[in-house]
């Protein structure tokens, strides 16, 4: 059984709390509300549209020199992708940085019963190696995807397993992000509960901004309101009968998302995301023209 609504989660969870400082904040808006200089909103690619063989890490690099040919500055990956090069890092990181494009994050989805059943999101016993690992071959982020919880004990469990998975990325030297990866009706309010009540100190968040606005969420009026917990962003487009299309060729208010962010001054990485429900993998085909839709849409 799912939280019932939206308005007894409001009710139960109570939002007007505030939440802890924002002052430790590294978000790109936050720094720049701080006065530090930020670079311009930067384009990546969540590698799931290529065939990448784990086994076979030159199938990964070569990925990587596709993405840099288009003009994208930086990537992310799922964890399996780079695991196996964990052992001896030093190559593969080489490799990685000759592309010249920045690693943003390695990213932990898995199917839903390897979850651990009381924090609801990775074990530690893998997301501790995959930080650790992440790290030594230059990623920024461990970014978390989680399944939903059903009750207020099982939400607060999740926060205190994000706010300990937080602490320890940021002992390795990674800020840890939450990847808001379903989309049950009741999505939208668990994703309200986090954005309140996690440890701002530890836990940023990766937006998925398509999977927000096919669960309900106003996409540019939320990304207002938390912006300074957000570090980055996956943009997804659908059709009118909710299937995976090209950025830029659906629904999805991209211009709209395009123009807050500029308009609120953030800083930092969109992420294109080219995921097909029939799982094929088509890189370029797919990427192309969504980094055409992104370049048109924020004007750079």
């Amino acid at each position: 059984m799912y939280i019932r609504s939206r308005r007894e989660v409001l009710g139960t969870l109570g939002f007007a709390a505030g939440a802890a400082a924002l002052s430790s904040l590294t978000s790109p808006l936050a720094l720049a509300e701080k006065g530090t200089k930020q670079p311009k909103i930067k384009f990546g690619v969540q590698l799931n549209a290529f065939p990448i063989d784990r086994n076979n890490f030159d199938t990964f690099t070569a990925a990587l020199v596709q993405v840099k040919q288009l003009g994208y500055q930086g990537f992310e990956s799922g964890f399996a992708n780079v695991m196996p090069q964990f052992a001896a890092p030093d190559e593969a990181r080489k490799k990685i940085e000759q592309t010249g494009l920045t690693f943003f994050g390695v990213h932990i989805f898995l199917p839903a019963p390897k979850y651990d059943p009381q924090t609801f999101i990775a074990p530690a016993s893998l997301y501790e190696p995959v930080a650790r690992g992440g790290k030594s071959l230059g990623a920024e982020h461990l970014i978390l995807s989680a399944i939903e919880p059903t009750n207020e004990k099982e939400l607060q469990q999740k926060i205190d397993g994000l706010n300990a998975a937080g602490r320890f990325a940021r002992s390795v030297g990674l800020t840890l992000a939450y990847h808001n990866e379903f989309e049950s009706p009741t999505a939208a309010a668990e994703l309200e509960a986090l954005y309140k009540r996690t440890d701002p100190a530890l836990v940023s968040f990766l937006l998925d901004a398509g999977h927000a606005y096919r669960v309900g969420i106003q996409v540019p009026s939320f990304i207002r309101e938390h912006a300074k917990r957000i570090v980055g962003f996956h943009l997804r487009d659908y059709t009118k009968d909710g299937h995976l299309i090209s950025l830029g060729q659906g629904i999805f208010p991209l211009q709209a998302v395009a123009d807050t962010l500029k308009d609120i001054g953030w800083r930092g990485w969109v992420e294109n995301e080219e995921e097909r429900e029939d799982r094929s993998h088509t890189g370029l085909t797919v990427i192309a023209p969504a980094y055409k839709a992104m370049k048109e849409a924020f004007g750079s």
